[in-house]
């Protein structure tokens, strides 16, 4: 991994970690095009440096809304603002399972599956637009939809699968409206990333020594600026355009990587 490729990965996850195309699938496509072989622990070493970057982003841009949940965790009373902090931490359960018990096989994903990540975006594709055809609810965010909301977030930690189309889908499925999807979509990822990272750092795996620090600042800075600048107004995006548009571009994504297999494949045996 060379200094430019660390720098467009991290714009590239910038860009992408607020839209509901799988910033991890498009970092793992990009890698593919730069001929990348990084080891497994290199390649989600860098995932999550970037992932952290786009997350100090969300907090900046969502800081009132993050303040008045750590705030809501202190509360003794039942108010919305506890009731939202309540839902952000069961939403993280099923993630942190699946990332504690199945963390060898989540690593083997991130070695250049181009095949997984094509056919993942499909279901994308999918998902998005059969949450586009439903109708848009009222309903608010409460416990037990938080827990499925959980759900699809954990499933999402396949590359190619939306973690914010995943969790959007899911809540506008469920009778929630596309802003408050959006809202909560977006909250409810950054305690898991911090809490992924702490995790890494206590199991003594957080080893910087795998890729060099120089391509880890840059990808976190290339993540961290555009991430910032992606998450003060694509939100609106994510909000009011139709979601059919994000399920198009994942359909030509998925189906141009899954057809790169096959070509690569057709080559080495004519080869």
């Amino acid at each position: 991994m060379g200094r430019l490729e660390a720098l467009f990965l991290g714009i590239i996850q910038g860009l992408t970690e607020f839209l509901p195309v799988s910033s991890s699938g498009h970092l793992e496509l990009a890698k593919a095009v730069f001929g990348d072989d990084s080891l497994p622990e290199e390649s989600l070493l860098f995932t999550v440096v970037v992932h952290f970057a786009t997350a100090l982003a969300t907090i900046i841009v969502f800081r009132h809304d993050i303040f008045a949940i750590i705030r809501g965790l202190f509360e003794f009373k039942d108010n919305e603002h506890r009731k939202l902090s309540i839902s952000i931490v069961i939403s993280m359960i099923p993630a942190a399972i699946v990332g504690v018990f199945f963390n060898d096989f989540i690593e083997s994903l991130f070695s250049g599956q181009v095949f997984l990540v094509g056919a993942m975006l499909l279901v994308t594709g999918a998902l998005l637009i059969f949450a586009n055809n439903a109708k848009s609810g009222e309903k608010r965010i409460n416990y037990g939809r938080a827990l499925i909301i959980g759900v699809a977030q954990a499933i999402a930690i396949l590359p190619g699968i939306s973690r914010s189309g995943a969790t959007i889908s899911t809540s506008i499925l469920l009778g929630m409206d596309k802003e408050r999807a959006a809202r909560f979509s977006f909250l409810m990822v950054v305690p898991l990333i911090f809490g992924k990272m702490a995790k890494d750092i206590l199991d003594g795996a957080f080893d910087v020594t795998v890729i060099q620090p120089m391509h880890l600042m840059l990808g976190f800075g290339g993540a961290f600026v555009t991430g910032l600048w992606a998450c003060a107004w694509m939100l609106d995006i994510v909000k009011r355009a139709s979601l059919n548009y994000f399920a198009l571009y994942c359909f030509i994504i998925g189906t141009l990587a899954i057809l790169s297999t096959f070509a690569f494949d057709y080559y080495l045996h004519i080869g």
